[in-house]
Order: C-alpha cells, then structure tokens, then sequence
C-alpha cells in the first residue's frame, strides 16, 4: 500500500509540473548549483588553474589566508584571529630607494647600476677597471674600422633631419597664435590575457583585444601645467673611478705621524666632548710664548704678607688686653664677693665692721645727689621768673595741656616721649547704627557738626582780593588798605586793657558766684523727697570722723 500510495505522489508532481510554465527566475540553491557546474567546465577547458577560492564556512579549521586570491572578492574572516589585509588594505607599503641587484653576461653583479642611476640608457659611464685598458690593436680590415657605406649614411642623415624637423615645427607651432589640431597617431590593437581566469572576471572571456586611440586634443585649449617652473639639474657624470694600489699595514709610527688632533675651541664644544687640560692648554699655544712676570708681584706678595703679620700680632694683642682686662674684672668680683661675705660673717657674729659704714655713705650719696638735681631745677626755674615773669606761667599752663587741645591752638608738642599720644575726644564715643541718625531723631540737623577749616589764616586767605583783577578798583595801594584797622574805633573806651594777647582758649576763675554750691542743694531738696546717695555719703562720712574724734 506504501509503494502504491509513494508512485501515485510522484506522478501528481510530474504532471503538475509539465502543466506549469518555465520558471523565470531561479532559486538561490539552483543559481548556486548552476555556478559550480559552470566553474568546473571552465577548470576543465584550463591548461593551468589561476583562481584560489578560500574553503567553505565550517572546513576553515587551521586555513590561514595570505595571498590575496585567499580573500576572493570579500573582506578579511573574522574567525580567523591572524593580521589580514585583503586587498593589502592597512599593510604598511614598504619603500625603500634600493637598486635592485642586475647581473651582467657572465653572472657577475652589475655594480655599475648605482653610477646610471638617474642617467639616460645611452650615456657611456666608465665604472669598471677594464675600461681604463687600452684597446686592442685590431687589424686595417677589421670591419670596424671601416667607413659607413652610403646607405648607412642617408640613411643616419634622415633620421637627424626628421628629428630636427620634430623640434623645430613644435616651437614654431607653440609661437604661432592659432595652432592646426595635431595629427592623432595611428590606433593600436593590444592583445590582453588576464591572469585571473574565471567567469566572475572578463564577462567570462579569456582574451580581450584593446583598441589604443589616442586621445583627441583641442588647439585652443590653454596650458594646463606650468612648464616654467625652474626645476633641479640633474646628476652631473659621475667622478672617475679613483684606483687605490694594493692596501699594506700601517706601521705605528705612520699610524701617529696621520693622527690629526680635533680643533679645540675655549669657547664652543657642541660635541660635549671632555678634554683633558693638557690637551686644552697645548692647543692655547701657551708653550709657545715666553713668560715675563713683573717685579712689582714680589712686592705686592711681600706687603700683603707683612700686612697679614702686622694684623695677626695686632688681633693676638687685643686679645691679650682683653683677657686682662676680664681677669681683672673677675678678681674685682671675687673681691666684692669676699667683702660680702666677710660683712655677713662680722653680722652674724654681733661686730659692726666698716661694711655698714660704707653702706651709709652711699645712701648719704644717693640723697646728695637728689639735692643737687632740686637744686638745678630751682635754679632754672629762678632764671626763667627772672627774663620773662609771663613765660613761667605759660609754660606751666601748656605742660598740663592735653594733646586735642594742643592740636586746636596749633601749638606744636613740646613733650618728646616714646608713648602714642591720642586725642581724649576719640574716646567714649558712642558710635552704631544710629550714629548717622542722631538716635531715630530725623528734625534733628546735625550734619555740619565743626567748622570748616577753623584755621587762623582762613579769613585772610579767603576774603584777601587778588592784585591784579581789583587794581583798578582799590588802586596800587592795596597791601596799605589790608594793613589799615578799619574796624577800630577812633576813641577807646575807659578801663581797655593794652596787655599782651592771650593763645588758647579763655580761661575762667573757679565758680565766684557759688553756682554749683547752688545747684547741688536744688538737686538734694528738689525733685525727690529722699536725700541723693551723694548727701547720705557725706554725711556717713561727717559722722565717722566726728566719731574717730
């Protein structure tokens, strides 16, 4: 029943598809299948197979690829952890300006390759020891040495001529303002046979035929390259070949008659070389010159060493005067130092000795000189009572002035001290936040609070008219009109006083009318009925002492 029911399915399929049209397009599978065959057919009509294709994905296993027919037409295999450059993407190029090596008839290596390099082929460079030999004499019938024919000739003579006419014609037409186009060459057939046979390269061709035209060019086209650039000459011909005689060994001598000594500078070494002082002084060519030293540095070297012993003798001198001196100090001390401790012996054994004595003299000293100084100061104070009777009082006045009050009169300080002097006025201010303000009191005007510039100069500076605007208003005698009192009244009252003019502020007696006296019993029996803390105390006091009495 398999069998049946298997042949019956495969004749639906077979008839299905003779039904059914051609397909138009094939299926991956079917393209695939259809390549390989295709390759295989070409790989069977080769002589020699040149395409390499890279194993398929799964049998990589160990396969490393390295030329770039390993790549095929894709990129580098990522499972395959090696440096990879298909399409020698990333590989460093390599340049280098090495000849390579070119070997002549015999197999010998062609040294002279690096003497043409740069030379055109036909130049004649003489490199080698054989071309310095002279020729063999041939014989009169050597065909060398015979004239060219008349073919030869002519034939020699036309190619000249064209090649002349080539030039000449190129730089008559580059002259010339309209050019004629160019004859294009002939075109040139060229065979070429790819190496990379398949069908994915060459449309599947082994062989292509190449048709080579030249290009067509336009006459009226401007240069397209600048030909007047000034370009480097080339390489000269090269140096005859210098022939060395056979090498011998130098002998040591010869070796030291060659050896060059080094330019030494005192000034430069950009090598950093380090060299010996010897070596520097020989190449200052110092030897060379003949040493004349002065007398007058023997006597300089004498007196400095006579001044050197004058000072040593000097300093060890003072030295000396100075330990005697401390000698002598220290037996002072010790001297002192006995006596006291003979007094303290004499005092604690009950005998008054001369110690005490001396004791008191010094004190009657002291006291002596206490009245020399009282002295002087009476005296001095009699001599000044005695010139100017208003001096003394002045100057007692001043000496318990205070330094605000100094400053107001303009008086300059008469107390040099080492202490700070400050203007009592700066103390116990009450400065903050409402000193701008005058405590929240805004009717209250206080912002002139001094007057400006208080000087004693101040009216003259300011109201003194100057010369020459105000002459034709006051005339020439001005100095005459400032100098005039005009404020001074012609007749003086009674009882003025002509004395001298007081410096300083006014001062005035201690309270005639018994005002403060006054003040402080309204205080006490005034506005409070209990007496003030002051009276209590007061009479606290009054009644102590009446008490103590």
């Amino acid at each position: 029943g398999r069998v049946r029911r298997h042949t019956l399915e495969e004749i639906k399929k077979m008839s299905l598809a003779s039904f059914l049209p051609a397909p138009t397009q094939l299926s991956q599978d079917q393209l695939e299948a259809e390549e390989k065959a295709r390759s295989q057919r070409s790989r069977s009509t080769a002589l020699v197979s040149s395409r390499r294709e890279p194993p398929p994905y799964g049998y990589r296993k160990g396969w490393v690829p390295r030329a770039l027919e390993d790549f095929g037409d894709g990129g580098a295999f990522p499972e395959i952890h090696v440096a990879q450059y298909p399409l020698e993407m990333g590989r460093k190029k390599k340049t280098s300006n090495a000849l390579a090596v070119q070997v002549d008839a015999e197999g010998k290596i062609k040294y002279d390759a690096i003497a043409r390099q740069g030379q055109g082929k036909d130049k004649v460079i003489y490199s080698k020891f054989t071309d310095l030999l002279p020729k063999e004499i041939m014989n009169e019938d050597d065909p060398e040495l015979h004239r060219p024919d008349e073919e030869a000739v002519k034939e020699l003579t036309e190619k000249t001529r064209a090649a002349l006419d080539k030039q000449v014609s190129q730089k008559i037409a580059a002259a010339m303002p309209v050019r004629a186009a160019d004859k294009q060459a002939p075109a040139q057939y060229i065979r070429y046979t790819p190496s990379q046979q398949g069908v994915a390269f060459n449309s599947g061709a082994k062989q292509r035929v190449i048709r080579m035209v030249e290009m067509q060019k336009d006459p009226m086209e401007p240069p397209r390259f600048k030909i007047n650039k000034k370009i480097p000459r080339g390489p000269p011909s090269p140096p005859a070949p210098v022939m060395h005689s056979p090498s011998r060994k130098m002998t040591v001598k010869e070796q030291q008659e060659w050896k060059i000594p080094p330019c030494i500078s005192n000034w430069k070494n950009a090598k950093g070389y380090t060299i010996p002082l010897d070596k520097r002084l020989a190449a200052d060519g110092r030897g060379l010159q003949t040493v004349h030293i002065n007398e007058n540095f023997a006597k300089l070297a004498e007196a400095l060493y006579i001044a050197d012993r004058k000072a040593r003798e000097a300093v060890e001198m003072r030295a000396q005067v100075e330990r005697k001196m401390a000698q002598k100090e220290k037996e002072k001390k010790e001297e002192k130092l006995r006596e006291l401790a003979q007094m303290a012996r004499e005092r604690r054994a009950g005998i008054k000795g001369h110690g005490e004595k001396g004791a008191e003299d010094g004190e009657v000293r002291e006291r002596d000189e206490i009245r020399h100084d009282r002295r002087k100061e009476r005296q001095h104070d009699r001599n000044i009572s005695r010139a100017a009777p208003d001096k003394r009082s002045k100057l007692q006045r001043d000496q318990d002035r205070d330094i605000s009050e100094l400053i107001a009169l303009g008086q300059p300080n008469p107390r040099p001290s080492n202490e700070a002097q400050y203007d009592q006025r700066l103390f116990n201010q009450s400065k903050g936040m409402d000193s701008g303000f005058a405590g929240g009191e805004d009717e209250v005007y206080n912002v002139y609070d001094q007057p400006f510039r208080n000087g004693r100069d101040m009216a003259q500076n300011i109201y003194r008219p100057s010369k020459n605007a105000d002459r034709d208003l006051y005339g020439d005698d001005l100095d005459t009109l400032m100098q005039n009192n005009r404020f001074v009244p012609d007749k003086e009252f009674t009882g003025t006083d002509h004395g001298p003019r007081r410096d300083g502020p006014v001062q005035f007696e201690e309270d005639p009318f018994g005002l403060d006296k006054f003040l402080e019993e309204a205080k006490q029996h005034g506005g409070s009925k209990r007496p003030s803390a002051s009276g209590r105390s007061k009479d606290y006091d009054h009644d102590k002492k009446r008490r103590k009495e």
